[in-house]
């Protein structure tokens, strides 16, 4: 069984002891992290291997980075997405970790929309729906983690009237994500969990924790091979009420 977890750390220097502390007691087997906000030479491995913890990072100065923490080797690292050799962002990294292809994604916010920004998040999206054809046609159980900057329906976001226009809310965004899904992959926390109002991303401003007004914009994406060895998925909300805390709380799955 591997348990896999997926946090958007909103920088791995600010909140290095939150995530170490969440490491000590959640006990993942590999972990997914975005919005690392350092280059590689500037990411902590020599903390993580201390305790164990075998890494594989893709960073870029001050914006996004992506990296993946495992117990067991990886094997057959990638990063970036492919599909457009020009783009620079630091959001995609995958490896092959005990049988499984496990990726950690930092899909664009695309925000304001309409725009050039979100027409990048379109263009990234299109890219990530053709890259997931090609994990499919491989046959290798594969699960795709990360901050998606999507709601992928009213149900995951607290003001959908409110939030209607946002990149996040938009009907191109979420159009894009049920693509993914009709793939033939399968979300892994709403299919055991249907209930509304279930978030992992609460903004600093406007008291939106203490009010719990929140998005879940946190998901995984399993292929088929990976969704009929499913066997547990949830947000731990425990780390977002923490002193210093990423806005963004794991979200884990269990995988037999």
């Amino acid at each position: 069984m591997l348990r896999i977890a997926t946090w958007n750390i909103n920088s791995v220097k600010a909140r290095l002891p939150n995530v170490m502390e969440w490491l000590d007691q959640a006990k993942p087997d590999v972990v997914l992290l975005q919005e690392i906000k350092c280059q590689d030479e500037g990411f902590p491995v020599l903390e993580f291997e201390s305790v164990g913890w075998h890494v594989a990072v893709h960073g870029q100065k001050s914006y996004n980075g992506v990296a993946i923490l495992s117990r067991h080797a990886m094997e057959n690292v990638q990063r970036r997405l492919p599909g457009d050799d020009a783009d620079e962002q630091a959001r995609y990294i995958q490896a092959d970790i005990q049988g499984l292809r496990v990726a950690s994604l930092y899909l664009p916010n695309g925000n304001p929309s309409p725009g050039e920004k979100f027409d990048y998040k379109l263009r990234w999206m299109r890219r990530l729906v053709d890259h997931a054809k090609t994990l499919l046609a491989q046959g290798v159980p594969f699960v795709l983690g990360g901050d998606y900057n999507i709601c992928p329906a009213d149900a995951d976001v607290y003001d959908p009237k409110g939030w209607a226009d946002d990149a996040l809310c938009r009907p191109e965004s979420r159009a894009l994500f049920r693509e993914l899904c009709h793939l033939g992959l399968t979300e892994a926390f709403r299919a055991l969990h249907p209930e509304a109002g279930r978030y992992s991303f609460w903004d600093y401003q406007a008291g939106a924790w203490p009010r719990d007004n929140g998005l879940r914009i946190d998901h995984f994406l399993l292929s088929p091979q990976a969704a009929d060895r499913l066997l547990a998925c949830d947000i731990d909300k425990g780390p977002r009420g923490k002193e210093k805390a990423s806005d963004h709380t794991p979200v884990w799955v269990e995988i037999q």
